[in-house]
């Protein structure tokens, strides 16, 4: 029996390449025993949300024992969708990495996934406090994710000093904090 399982959930346009630190963080899990699953969400060039919900909501099903979630981008935005059609919270842990800033859902290829129609106060999205690793300078998030998701959702925040959109441009191919923070939450996460 699975003491714990990993759900590692990609953003738009993300065929999840070997050099991004999702896919180094899968494997890492992998090698060490863990149950993990990283799966590519349908089109993710022109993503839909209900298809999202859809394919994460029948991982969530196969997940075993403490459930614990890693989101990148786009997948923050849809997480948020998923936990306010429950209620009660859909992961024991989540980590949200990157979220996209409002004025990023003005391209029509994610509108629909505009969490500005959603209460964010509201939101149960794990049993324990959620954590947000964002950066100071996210060209996809310049209103700055701290404020704009961490306030509202009540997270614990790491802030990343000038790690950008938390990405393979930005230096995220392995990321060692992140997998620490898998296996033990108290972990903070850090810049690479």
């Amino acid at each position: 029996m699975w003491r714990r399982s990993f759900l590692i959930l990609h953003g738009v346009e993300n065929r999840r390449p070997a050099e991004h630190w999702q896919y180094d963080l899968a494997q890492r899990l992998r090698e060490r025993g863990e149950q993990v699953c990283y799966p590519q969400l349908p089109d993710p060039d022109r993503p839909a949300l209900a298809a999202w919900i859809e394919a994460i909501e029948a991982e969530l099903g196969m997940m075993r024992g403490e459930r614990v979630v890693v989101c990148h981008s786009l997948a923050c935005a849809a997480w948020f969708h998923l936990a306010a059609g429950r209620d009660e919270p859909p992961a024991s842990r989540v980590l949200l990495v990157g979220p996209p800033g409002p004025a990023e859902f003005s391209w029509d290829v994610i509108a629909g996934f505009a969490p500005g129609v959603l209460d964010l106060t509201k939101l149960k999205l794990a049993v324990t406090t959620p954590r947000l690793a964002c950066s100071d300078d996210d060209p996809y998030c310049p209103e700055g994710a701290a404020e704009v998701f961490g306030r509202p959702l009540g997270c614990d925040v790491d802030l990343l000093a000038g790690a950008g959109h938390v990405a393979i441009p930005d230096g995220y191919g392995p990321w060692p904090s992140v997998l620490e923070w898998c296996l033990d939450p108290a972990a903070r996460l850090k810049v690479n």
